[in-house]
């Protein structure tokens, strides 16, 4: 999709989209800073599954984008390491309005240049990691494992790494599932369908439409070993190919 396709509409949809969150993070930061600091960070939990999908809502209504959330699994068990399909720009809204309970982001490291985002990222402590340097990028969620599994918070992923890769469903990295295991933690897999079509990246605009993030069954990682992780990992990515051919089919 390229951004001729996208109408006046959309342009104007997406501009005051854009406006309204800046707007709402500017005047949400400095109260949300106010209680992290006097509450010495406990309402986290509370802002990442309450505040933070009250402040995007507006701003996918603007959009013109629905949000819908699918349960495919009974309970979603917490604490757990969620991995997501990361192909769209609007993939930084639909994690935040998921809402989900405890969770933590993983992120790049170059978010922290902005010093809101650095600030707020590490009051609410999010992780931040340095994606294309690998042997770095392992020692840090090695360092934060250990705070995770204290705090019995989830932790959310994009085994794709970036959402600049070739295909539907780029490779899969090694991380979230070496995490999972570290952590002895399930995997839960939320793919997000319809995002990429309207908004697939390297651009802030977007058409209006459904975006529906399917939360899926966990997967038990007790019984994996080192030596058959490429076999479950290829697994794994193989349901989100059948899940985004599913997608483009219908």
């Amino acid at each position: 999709m390229s951004e001729s396709t996208f109408s006046t509409i959309d342009y104007i949809r997406s501009m005051l989209a854009i406006t309204a969150f800046f707007l709402i993070f500017l005047m949400a930061a400095p109260v949300i800073l106010f209680f992290l600091v006097i509450t010495l960070g406990k309402a986290t939990n509370y802002i990442m599954e309450t505040i933070a999908p009250l402040m995007v809502r507006p701003v996918l209504w603007f959009s013109g984008i629905r949000f819908n959330i699918e349960r495919h699994a009974g309970t979603i068990p917490c604490p757990s390491v969620f991995i997501i399909n990361h192909s769209s720009t609007l993939d930084v809204l639909t994690l935040l309005a998921l809402g989900l309970p405890r969770i933590r982001f993983v992120a790049k490291w170059e978010f922290q240049y902005n010093p809101l985002f650095f600030l707020l990222g590490r009051l609410t402590g999010q992780i931040f990691i340095r994606r294309n340097q690998s042997e770095k990028a392992i020692a840090q969620l090695q360092e934060a494992c250990k705070r995770i599994k204290e705090q019995q918070i989830s932790v959310m992923m994009a085994p794709e790494g970036s959402r600049k890769h070739p295909g539907i469903i780029g490779p899969f990295k090694k991380g979230p599932f070496r995490m999972a295991m570290d952590l002895g933690y399930p995997v839960v897999p939320v793919y997000f369908e319809g995002s990429r079509e309207l908004s697939p990246g390297g651009t802030l605009l977007t058409k209006s439409g459904i975006v529906t993030a399917h939360i899926h069954e966990p997967v038990d990682v007790s019984n994996w070993r080192l030596d058959d992780l490429e076999e479950h990992m290829t697994g794994i990515r193989r349901k989100y190919l059948q899940w985004a051919k599913a997608d483009k089919e219908e």
